[in-house]
């Protein structure tokens, strides 16, 4: 009798072991179709969108940062500069020139020319209206111009515009000299390229693999390379 229900403790143990594997199972399975579900969600989604969450994030702290200073009478602007340090600031300072005039690199020489005029412009002093209302006064409708005006020797530069042109002009002259300038050709060099751009690709593979690959090149230079 006693080993009967000996038996029957295994059988109910081994039941009770097969029914909480099979609770595991459906689980797990469970569990890999949501992350199969939340991963072809993710599929479905735009590439930036990561940072539009992580901006849109920040736009809802920054409001209720924002909304809490207000509550407290404190000046939120103030709040955030004090937070930033100063490399940070020059840091933020020099992105947005960089933002307000790009440089993408040239393009054409009229996007060069608008780049440059825009830096020129914003270089200049503010306009001295009392200066500008004289002149206008004096010049009449020539003031304007047209075909056929000539403002020869009824204009004359102040010395200081013209020192400002010329320190202007010697500074083009000096950022001219930073300039990468075209390397002269060497005649006596060994011509192991076909173009321009082949010639610069296998100065940067030499730079790279020249010492692993001396013995090959001398063997194909010489015919004996198997």
């Amino acid at each position: 009798m006693e080993k009967s229900k000996t038996a029957a403790e295994k059988l109910a143990e081994r039941k009770a072991r097969l029914l909480e594997l099979h609770k595991k199972r459906q689980e797990a399975r469970t569990d890999n179709h949501q992350e199969v579900v939340a991963e072809d969600a993710r599929k479905k989604l735009p590439n930036n969108w990561e940072a539009r969450k992580r901006q849109a994030e920040w736009l809802l702290a920054d409001d209720k940062a924002r909304a809490e200073a207000q509550a407290a009478g404190k000046d939120y602007e103030r709040l955030k500069l004090l937070e930033v340090s100063a490399l940070d600031a020059d840091r933020i300072e020099k992105k947005k020139k960089r933002k307000d005039n790009p440089d993408l690199g040239f393009s054409t020489y009229e996007a060069q020319t608008a780049r440059q005029y825009t830096r020129l412009v914003k270089n200049m002093p503010a306009r001295d209206m009392n200066k500008y209302e004289k002149q206008k006064a004096e010049l009449g409708d020539a003031f304007y111009g047209g075909p056929n005006t000539s403002l020869h020797s009824r204009t004359k530069d102040t010395p200081g515009a013209i020192n400002n042109m010329v320190k202007d002009l010697e500074q083009q002259i000096e950022r001219r000299k930073k300039y990468s300038r075209r390397r002269i050709y060497n005649d006596d060099a060994d011509v192991d390229f076909i173009n321009e751009r082949n010639s610069k690709f296998n100065k940067k593979l030499d730079r790279f693999y020249s010492e692993h690959t001396a013995e090959i090149k001398q063997n194909l230079e010489r015919g004996t390379a198997i």
